[in-house]
């Protein structure tokens, strides 16, 4: 899991750099390095969220074993065995970001505004996973196999993911969809790493979000992760295998 958890962000990182790389005008200019560096806010945002999928899956095999069934017979906290999840797949989230990091790099990434605000943009990135990951374990808790926990855990992702200003430039999209990538959490989490790492492709738009982008990260991560953590320990206390 390990292994293919850094291989697919790798793909993405080489595919997005050398295919749309040159063809995709960013502030004015349609450079390849230019694209590069526009990229990688949105690559490293979208790991951060996929991994979501992972740990939804992970959730659903306990339940289907019966491991959640034996948890919930021992005197502990409700919320421990979610707690130790989320924070295990932070874990192996961070290894793959750093190891992303280190490919991005090779490829024509770079960190324009300093050490103490990379290190700001990377923390965003891993609230944002940490957050998404409670709704990773809600869907594992609220299915019945590992196969359907990593369906339903991708299929609301693709459109949070693409419907943003990840991969393209928002000023080019229709007023009403521009409007939903704008306000977007996802969307808040890449103009923040772009603002902090210094990369090209700042979007300046009226919209709350992209004026304030580290602020409309920093809230949305911990709104989702109040929310969601609330309804997956209520569901953990009922859900069965």
């Amino acid at each position: 899991m390990v292994i293919f958890g850094l291989i697919q962000p790798i793909m993405f990182v080489v595919l997005f750099s050398y295919v749309f790389g040159g063809s995709v005008n960013i502030g004015g200019t349609t450079d390849a390095g230019a694209y590069r560096e526009f990229l990688m806010a949105g690559i490293f945002a979208q790991t951060v969220t996929f991994a979501t999928a992972g740990a939804g899956a992970g959730i659903a095999d306990d339940m289907h074993k019966g491991l959640i069934d034996r948890f919930r017979s021992l005197p502990m906290a409700r919320g421990a065995v979610l707690t130790g999840r989320t924070l295990a797949d932070l874990v192996q989230t961070t290894l793959t970001v750093v190891v992303l990091a280190i490919v991005a790099l090779l490829v024509g990434w770079r960190i324009h505004n300093g050490l103490p605000k990379m290190v700001g943009a990377f923390a965003l990135l891993l609230l944002l996973g940490y957050a998404f990951s409670w709704i990773g374990a809600l869907i594992g808790l609220s299915v019945r196999t590992p196969e359907a926990a990593t369906s339903g855990g991708l299929i609301w992702l693709f459109p949070v993911t693409f419907v943003s200003n990840a991969f393209v430039n928002t000023s080019g999209m229709t007023a009403w969809l521009r409007h939903i990538a704008e306000w977007n959490p996802f969307s808040a989490t890449v103009q923040a790493c772009r603002t902090l790492f210094g990369n090209p492709g700042v979007v300046h738009s009226g919209a709350w979000p992209m004026q304030h982008p580290v602020w409309a990260s920093l809230l949305w991560s911990l709104l989702i992760i109040v929310v969601f953590r609330t309804l997956a320990v209520r569901k953990y206390r009922s859900a069965t295998a």
